[in-house]
Order: C-alpha cells, then structure tokens, then sequence
C-alpha cells in the first residue's frame, strides 16, 4: 500500500481520507498546502495512509462479517506496519489521528483503540455511522470498532485514565449532515468525564473541503 509523508519533524498525524478515499487526497484538496508553514518549520508531519473502504465498510458485494474482518486487516497494517516505519524518521511523543468525514470515523475509532498509542484526534464533520453498511449484522468485532457502541460502555480504568489525558476535538459545522453525530459522540464524552473540545462552526459551514482546510489551519 503507498502512503504520502509531508513535514521532517514535529508532531506526527496519522490522515485517513474520505470514504474510500487515497493516499494522496489530502495533497490535491489543498489540506497539505493549508498547513505548509508548520510542515516547512518542523512543527508539523502528515502522514498520508491509503484506504481500504471499499473492501471493507463500502463493498456490497460481500457479507457483513467479510467487511468487518476486512476493515480489522487494515488496521493491523496501520498498527504494525505504518507505525513502525514512521517511527524510524520521527522519535516525537506527539502522535494523533485526523480525517474528514468518513476519515473522521477511523480517526476516532483508531485512537480510541489504542489511547496508549495516540495521544488525541481531530475529526472534521466526522461520520460515525459505519454499522449502516452492515445490514443489521453485529458481533464482538463490530461492537469495538463503533464508538457510538462501546464508548458509553467503557468501565475500564485503564481506558478511561488514558482518555481522561487525551486531546479529542471534534470540529462541523451548522450545515453539516454530520452535525448530529458529532453532538451525540460529544455527550458521550462528557458523561464519561472525557475532555473533548466540540466546535461546531457558524456562518453557513457544511461538509466540504473549504471549511476542513480552516479547520485544520485552526487546530493543528
């Protein structure tokens, strides 16, 4: 699978792209060029990973447990492949996920998974509905890889402390169609004593390009 990494230094960021997105979306949509003055001074590294969606959450033309396992394969390659490489360039203690929309979604599955691993997330007019694609199929596997499902049951210490030290934004806007899942994902944050900043912009915002790339200029 081919990646794109930007920046020599500085905090790390794992980007996903939009639903079945690639590697390089970011670079064309003018997200790269929206934080290039933290990427020149070393204050700031993307790294650009490809998707799998529509092998995995997106591919009708398989069963729902294929999909699942799918998306399960995609993050072992993240975990033990992507990780490690990037690790070798970049010895920083700052590592966080962010993606747009359906991006959105594995930034915030991925560093809720491992909150010893990423320090935070920033997602942008995140869409947090993947269960949608699996026909009312549900198991163990799909129960941890829906935050909606299985943030609001977390007991864990262990989980909770981590969080509890965590830098979680969740950035949409008041004409996003995500709006209301980003509000639901928010109160479960709050209930669980989680820090979580939600901002949901004004002056006409929806789910586009336009608004990430302000997004992103404000919170990285």
């Amino acid at each position: 699978m081919e990646l794109l990494v930007f920046g020599h230094a500085g905090m790390q960021v794992l980007v996903f792209p939009t639903s079945c997105g690639r590697f390089f979306e970011f670079e064309d949509r003018g997200m790269v060029q929206a934080v290039n003055d933290d990427l020149e001074k070393g204050r700031l590294q993307l790294i650009c990973v490809d998707s799998v969606d529509s092998e995995s959450w997106y591919n009708r033309a398989v069963p729902p447990r294929w999909r699942i396992a799918r998306h399960l394969q995609y993050e072992q390659y993240l975990m033990k492949e992507v990780l490690p490489l990037i690790r070798r360039y970049n010895q920083t203690s700052s590592l966080v996920t962010a993606g747009c929309s359906f991006g959105g979604y594995h930034a915030v599955n991925l560093a809720l998974r491992h909150p010893a691993i990423f320090s935070g997330f920033l997602s942008m007019g995140g869409a947090f509905h993947p269960a949608n694609f699996l026909r009312g199929y549900y198991d163990e596997d799909c129960y941890f890889n829906l935050p909606l499902d299985y943030l609001p049951k977390t007991t864990d210490p262990w989980f909770l402390e981590r969080y509890r030290q965590g830098n979680y934004v969740l950035a949409t806007g008041v004409e996003d169609m995500c709006w209301d899942d980003n509000e639901r994902l928010a109160r479960v944050f709050r209930s669980k004593q989680i820090p979580c900043r939600l901002d949901v912009w004004g002056d006409h915002t929806g789910h586009d390009w336009p608004w990430w790339q302000r997004m992103i200029q404000t919170y990285l």
